[in-house]
């Protein structure tokens, strides 16, 4: 792989505190110390119980776990198992009187499904609005398709381009962050079969039959339906003159999203989502046999039938309609430059239907250079306070601080600050298949060379449904 096809710049967060402890896990830590021993002042029997307790809560924040801080992750299992028992991490569509009571569970809850038309395409476009939030997001349909066999200046100017476009998301205030997703649904090939047994020829040559009918009959095992998508999600009200009623609402994000070309960034659209191909990627996802469905059943769906008809959110798996997914996200990308296709292990075809989802939530550059600003601060710190104990910084935190002031350097020189992250659902279709659909998906992440992944710990549903058109996006705060 050519090095000026390798991509680096990938850098964690980190605050400045003592040890593994963030600033404000630092700051607490010596107010709960400093507590001990006032109350020790007075009666200093008690830091047989208060020291040994403190010390603890100190130890379990420090200490790491999947990446995370111990107290974090056993914090959100105590939450998980609170939930479990008040029956909330579990759905079931049933009519009620509440008026939303058919709604899309979870993080879907507050959105709704609006078919608009688009007068730039004369054709319908599918905008699904967070009534909670007021935001709209409006997803592009892209041909499937790569950069592997183009040329090498061909892939740096589609690169270049996508910079482009990240920094036409830096300058809007209205667009408030962006997915992309890459749907790969295994057993495309009897579509195929279908449209050959019509079109085959008795008088063909044998060898031609022979040929074509092995290959029918291999394709079902051997292909998969890649569906890509883009979603832009945007705040109307985030305008100069913020529109007053809900039409010129959806006038104003069809605008936002028509404005962002993607034209040049080594992607084809193909068009806008319409109101049917939502309900198709959302009730898929649920049910994957409901993919190559007819657009008429689609069509005729509310868009609380898209949603399961029953799902249990689980610790690392999440049951729904027609089988049961897990989802892993991004722990932490290698500190090395990476070449351009290091997700195809993640994107190839296997066994189980797989979604791959990139989040964006791009800086504004006043943002970004605080932001930037603050991690060499950070990293500055930390080294200083390591050589004065130790006599001189680690060799990781010199690197770690060369990597921020790398960053910075490109960011005075135009390049955008990206918060990001990387989510995979993998969906079996039962209890039984979920470990070899597991096992799959550590060969593929491990095939990566170098990205760390972790199960979504208590997250399952709110990860699965980020990848999909319903308008969630992580990354993207109220």
């Amino acid at each position: 792989m050519p090095g000026a096809l390798r991509v680096d710049g990938f850098r964690t967060r980190r605050d400045f505190g003592f040890g593994n402890l963030s600033k404000g896990g630092t700051m607490l830590a010596a107010l709960a110390l400093a507590a001990d021993g006032i109350i020790a002042s007075t009666e200093p029997l008690t830091l047989v119980v208060t020291l040994p307790l403190t010390l603890g809560v100190i130890g379990l924040a420090a200490a790491r776990r999947h990446g995370m801080s111990a107290m974090s992750y056993y914090w959100a299992k105590f939450s998980w198992r609170r939930a479990t028992r008040s029956e909330a991490t579990a759905y079931r569509r049933v009519l009620l009187p509440h008026p939303f009571a058919l709604d899309l569970p979870g993080v879907g809850a507050s959105s709704t499904l609006i078919k608009a038309h688009d007068p730039t395409s004369g054709k319908t476009v599918g905008v699904v609005h967070d009534r909670a939030t007021g935001r709209m997001t409006v997803s592009t349909l892209l041909a499937p398709g790569g950069s592997l066999m183009a040329p090498t200046n061909a892939v740096q100017g589609n690169i270049r381009t996508w910079g482009s476009v990240l920094d036409a998301m830096s300058t809007d205030e209205q667009i408030k962050g962006a997915s992309v997703t890459i749907q790969v649904t295994p057993g495309a090939g009897e579509a195929l079969g279908d449209d050959v047994k019509r079109r085959k020829r008795p008088e063909a040559p044998a060898l031609a039959r022979t040929t074509i009918d092995e290959l029918v009959r291999t394709t079902p095992h051997a292909t998969a339906s890649v569906a890509p998508w883009m979603s832009v999600t945007v705040d109307p009200g985030a305008a100069a003159n913020p529109p007053s009623d809900l039409h010129e609402q959806v006038a104003e994000a069809l605008r936002v999203v028509d404005s962002l070309d993607l034209s040049g960034t080594g992607t084809d659209i193909y068009r806008r989502a319409t109101d049917v191909d939502v309900r198709r990627l959302v009730r898929s996802a649920y049910d994957p046999d409901a993919f190559h469905a007819r657009d008429e059943e689609f069509a005729e769906l509310g868009w609380s039938e898209c949603g399961p008809q029953a799902a249990d959110d689980g610790w690392e798996e999440y049951a729904h309609d027609g089988g049961v997914s897990f989802s892993w996200v991004l722990r932490e990308m290698p500190r090395r430059p990476i070449p351009y296709s290091v997700l195809l292990p993640l994107l190839s075809p296997g066994r189980y239907q797989r979604r791959v989802t990139l989040a964006y939530r791009v800086l504004d550059p006043h943002e970004g250079e605080a932001v930037l600003e603050r991690e060499i601060s950070n990293a500055e710190q930390r080294a200083q306070a390591t050589a004065q104990v130790k006599g001189r910084a680690k060799w990781s935190q010199k690197a770690d601080y060369a990597r921020a002031e790398k960053a910075a350097v490109q960011a005075a020189s135009g390049a955008q600050v990206v918060d990001w992250t990387l989510m995979v659902t993998t969906t079996a279709r039962s209890t039984v298949e979920l470990p070899a659909a597991r096992q799959e998906t550590e060969r593929a992440v491990k095939a990566t060379r170098g990205i760390r992944m972790r199960p979504a710990f208590g997250a399952q549903a709110a990860v699965f449904a980020a990848g999909l058109p319903l308008g969630y996006n992580p990354l993207v705060k109220d």
